[in-house]
């Protein structure tokens, strides 16, 4: 039997114990805001304890706390990173869901709950795959370390960006995660995020005294009409991710929906909120609103931001704030975790495409330091809303590519 076989054959037999931790660790409530994940922090560390796996648990903010763990192999090597979050996006009153989101429920094969995608199925995969590693250290070269982290969801500062820049072995050769991807298509890059706060300022009044003030509100409506014009801005791709990008165009319609591979190609715009005026017959003094540019490869702010200021340049009412800037980052398509990856989904039938993601994740912590990341995690179901779940076999099927994976990278 083949090394590689016995490590899907082990998965196979492990199933219960994945999809067990898995339940469990929906379970443990983690919503960010308000972003306290020591409950599921602890669920983490339990399973680690029972396994006699060492690790430390660090970080700045105490209701925000960080796992790292590291696995040193008898023989020298490089360095492999297995990342993932367990801070999940909050449920308000739970009003929508069919479920309980808090419930872990498992249900004609798919295991219900908030962070099931987004993404705790893929931190199981990861978790999985570490544990693993142990029982096989003495195959392997290097050194595989595991980070398990809290507020992904506000950007990471906390987490991953604080790990990345205090613990030397979070540091590594690669790093792979299992944000939600599909098992169709492989994340190489993200997006860059841009947020901006937009406030319209006048006078106010007596709804009937229109001649009095201009509306803010109506000024800010205009105003984000006009922005939509920045998803037409010109793109110009490196050519590498310019032919992955095209031969991933079926994948990247199936894993992110119609439309989806358009929407990675170019700017996108969404207003996030609005707020303005007090009473239907008054003149608001004030209306802000928030908006979300995501911006492919090879656009900048500074590619963006004059566009923007010319917009509201014609509305002198108006004030502009960056309040977030990531800028988009990529690792090679066709780089070495990228084969690894394809060629142990291959093996288990699935051929994923190389696709940029179009949110943001962790692995921008390491790309923005030279460190190839990738991202290969099961399809979105429900990120970000109501009844949200991961398909059984595709979580299965995702801690055999990682364990797969890191197998291989660390066997060399």
């Amino acid at each position: 039997m083949s090394a590689k076989q016995r490590l899907i054959d082990r998965v196979e037999a492990d199933r219960e114990e994945i999809i067990g931790f898995l339940r469990g660790l929906i379970r443990a409530r983690s919503p960010n805001p308000p972003g306290d994940t020591r409950e599921a922090v602890a669920y983490v560390t339990k399973y680690l304890d029972g396994r006699g796996i060492p690790y430390e648990v660090v970080g700045p903010d105490p209701e925000k706390p960080n796992i790292v763990s590291s696995l040193q192999c008898p023989t020298n090597g490089r360095t492999l990173v297995l990342n993932g979050h367990v801070d999940v996006f909050p449920v308000g009153d739970g009003a929508g869901w069919s479920r309980d989101p808090w419930g872990g429920d498992l249900v004609g094969g798919r295991v219900y709950g908030r962070g099931a995608i987004d993404m705790k199925a893929g931190t199981t995969a990861s978790v999985y795959a570490y544990a693993a590693l142990h029982d096989l250290v003495g195959e392997l070269r290097g050194r595989a370390t595991l980070t398990v982290v809290s507020d992904e969801e506000s950007g990471g500062r906390l987490g991953s960006g604080w790990i990345v820049g205090n613990v030397p072995e979070a540091m590594g050769d690669c790093c792979i995660n299992g944000e939600p991807s599909s098992p169709y298509t492989l994340r190489f890059g993200e997006k860059g995020i841009l947020w901006l706060n937009v406030r319209v300022s006048a006078p106010g009044g007596h709804g009937a005294y229109t001649h009095l003030s201009p509306n803010p509100v109506k000024i800010a409506a205009k105003m984000i009409t006009e922005l939509e014009a920045l998803t037409n801005i010109p793109v110009p791709y490196p050519a590498d991710l310019a032919k992955a990008i095209r031969e991933g165009r079926d994948a990247a319609e199936r894993a992110l929906g119609p439309g989806g591979a358009d929407v990675m190609s170019r700017v996108s715009v969404n207003i996030g909120t609005i707020r303005g005026g007090l009473k239907v017959n008054m003149i608001p003094r004030e209306c802000v609103f928030e908006v979300d540019l995501r911006l492919p490869p090879g656009v900048s702010k500074e590619d963006v931001m004059p566009h923007v200021e010319r917009i509201a340049a014609g509305h002198p009412e108006a004030v502009v704030e960056v309040a977030r800037y990531d800028g988009p980052l990529w690792s090679p398509p066709d780089g070495e975790m990228a084969g690894i990856i394809r060629g142990n989904a291959r093996l288990l039938g699935v051929d994923p495409k190389p696709i940029v993601s179009l949110g943001g994740s962790d692995l921008k912590f390491w790309r923005e330091r030279g460190v190839p990341s990738y991202y290969y995690g099961p399809t979105n179901h429900g990120m970000g809303t109501v009844d949200e779940y991961v398909e059984v076999e595709e979580l299965i099927h995702i801690a055999k590519v990682h364990l797969l994976s890191a197998y291989e990278y660390l066997k060399k």
